[in-house]
């Protein structure tokens, strides 16, 4: 029989009704442990996230936790079902797990997490209570997956040398992915495009704050960038004014090598992803960027912002380029060498169909998973 795991995402449940990358990477957790061999449910949908730092609120949620896992627990003898283990995807200061502790205490069951961050420089402020909720949480876990490698040094500052913490790679489904045969031309016809003109395409929400920082950078490469390209822009949001503003600095019209596509589904994106030479992104404050590994896995080169995790995803000279963060001038020239360079793309090409089968497909995140927590089963 399949051991039993209790699922919980405090930040966003993989049910949450808005897409984005938190939710994309719990249900592939949750994918990833049924694949190792677990049998998983959600455990709850209650999101903890406390966005503007109120002790009152983080007081309210300590509270409503202690009293959801007494809850769950009534529940699961009711049912006849109880976890083995509970598996906490995202907690940090803003949105700290109130409930997976206090159930793994009264049951007497391991705690595991992932992508879990904590610094010292929040013990004190507006946080203060779910700061300290987060480090009793990773205390108490046995099992730390970081998905981000800019997370473990805080981790390790915390629980110090020897900590349970297990690097596990960003991955994707391939299974799930689209599949295409549409040439180029054939895109190029539908959606009015050059099919003689190298293709570049960037993927992401059009928010404010970080998304909106790393459009600008882009636009601002892309005034400098010589090369006669179309750069295919995916996505929409509340900044999207700001951001075709942003084309437009210093122009009279936008420019004319700029297309918005407005938000496409997967089976919209994959033929474009396929046919595009290279993706470009800026990747400001990036945890490491699902739609580049999403890029990677049709074969598609990425020059993207060397910045936080983004080095997880995008092998540095081999499945693309890494840029210096917020240089728009060094985004600009990287581009140009690798226009001006078929043969490596080509390599690049190849090497991301590769990297991503053997390290970043859901199958290498499941072995990793299977083997880090069938041992905590039978301690």
């Amino acid at each position: 029989m399949p051991a039993p795991v209790a699922f919980y995402a405090p930040l966003k449940a993989p049910t949450h009704p808005n897409p984005s990358g938190d939710r994309l990477l719990a249900r592939l957790l949750m994918g990833a442990l049924e694949e190792a061999g677990f049998d998983v449910r959600l455990a709850c949908t209650l999101r903890s996230r406390d966005a503007i730092g109120n002790p009152a609120r983080q007081l309210r949620l300590a509270q409503l936790g202690e009293a959801l896992a007494a809850r769950l627990v009534h529940r699961w003898q009711r049912q006849q079902w109880q976890p083995r283990l509970w598996f906490t995807y995202h907690l940090y200061y803003k949105a700290p797990d109130w409930i997976g502790p206090a159930v793994c205490r009264q049951l007497g069951i391991p705690y595991v997490c992932a992508e879990a961050s904590w610094a010292a420089s929040r013990a004190s402020g507006s946080w203060a209570l779910s700061h300290q909720s987060v480090g009793d949480a990773l205390k108490q876990a046995q099992r730390i997956f970081t998905l981000n490698p800019t997370d473990s040094e805080g981790l390790t500052d915390l629980l110090g040398p020897g900590a349970p913490i297990v690097r596990l790679s960003p991955f994707i489904d391939l299974n799930a992915q689209p599949v295409s045969h549409e040439g180029k031309a054939a895109l190029a016809k539908r959606w009015q495009l050059d099919a003689g003109k190298p293709w570049l395409i960037s993927v992401a929400m059009m928010r404010p704050g970080d998304k909106l920082a790393s459009y600008r950078i882009l636009a601002a490469s892309m005034a400098q960038l010589h090369s006669d390209v179309e750069l295919l822009i995916v996505g929409d949001g509340s900044a999207r004014t700001e951001v075709e503003a942003a084309f437009s600095q210093g122009l009279l019209a936008p420019d004319p090598r700029v297309r918005f596509l407005g938000q496409l589904t997967p089976a919209q994106l994959t033929p474009l992803l396929q046919a595009a030479d290279l993706m470009v992104w800026p990747a400001v404050n990036e945890a490491f960027g699902m739609a580049l590994l999403e890029a990677q896995a049709q074969g598609l080169p990425v020059i993207a912002g060397n910045e936080r995790g983004v080095c997880a995803v995008v092998h540095n000279d081999q499945t693309g380029q890494l840029v210096p963060p917020r240089d728009p001038t060094a985004l600009a020239r990287t581009l140009e060498q690798a226009l001006a360079q078929p043969a490596l793309r080509q390599r690049w090409r190849d090497a991301s169909l590769v990297q991503v089968r053997q390290q970043h497909s859901l199958q290498a995140a499941a072995a990793v998973l299977r083997a880090e927590l069938e041992p905590l089963l039978h301690a």
